[in-house]
């Protein structure tokens, strides 16, 4: 079965692609398709915006993903605005500075969420939920992985996203849960 991978992000489609390499997927990137302006209110909306716009556009089933980090202490943020905290330049190091002095000494619970949203061309979408729960830790550890890894530490682990091996991240991550209920539900 042929997918479009609906991300223009490629930390993000290079964990797709590993993560549907098993499944026997033919994956192809969004690349030179226009990404549409995220302006759901919910990682679920923002992942259906995707999806639907990549799957209309290209004729193909599409995946999308949309993901954050979100911090108990202020109120789920930076939520589905985890990327735009980065800039236009994608500077995370300034997005997890940001995240530490927001924080400011307050409780350091977070979690990271994940939603899949499958779109067929012109036709019904289906999206997946997946969490991994943790706490923050700063100055940020490790140069794995991408995005606000670094400061990330999973519930009943001692190093951060950014440290552990890719293959580990890749067995316990809020995308990972995301797509154990993506593959089950493809059925047997």
């Amino acid at each position: 079965m042929r997918l479009l991978v609906a991300s223009h992000n490629k930390g993000k489609v290079r964990e797709i692609e590993e993560l549907l390499a098993p499944l026997g997927f033919d994956v192809q990137s969004a690349a030179g398709l226009l990404e549409p302006e995220e302006t759901g209110l919910t990682f679920e909306d923002n992942a259906i915006l995707k999806a639907r716009a990549a799957a209309d556009a290209s004729g193909i089933t599409a995946l999308a993903d949309d993901s954050g980090l979100a911090v108990d202490a202020l109120d789920g943020a930076p939520g589905i605005y985890s990327a735009r905290w980065a800039g236009e330049t994608k500077d995370f190091a300034s997005a997890m500075a940001r995240v530490e002095r927001e924080l400011a000494g307050r409780d350091a619970s977070a979690k990271f969420v994940c939603v899949l949203a499958l779109a067929q061309p012109h036709g019904g979408v289906k999206t997946f939920r997946g969490e991994v729960h943790g706490r923050l830790v700063f100055p940020p550890r490790g140069s794995r992985g991408f995005g606000y890894d670094p400061i990330f530490v999973a519930g009943g682990m001692n190093e951060t996203f950014g440290e552990i091996d890719p293959a580990l991240k890749h067995s316990i991550s809020h995308r990972a849960k995301a797509f154990e209920k993506f593959v089950a539900a493809l059925g047997p």
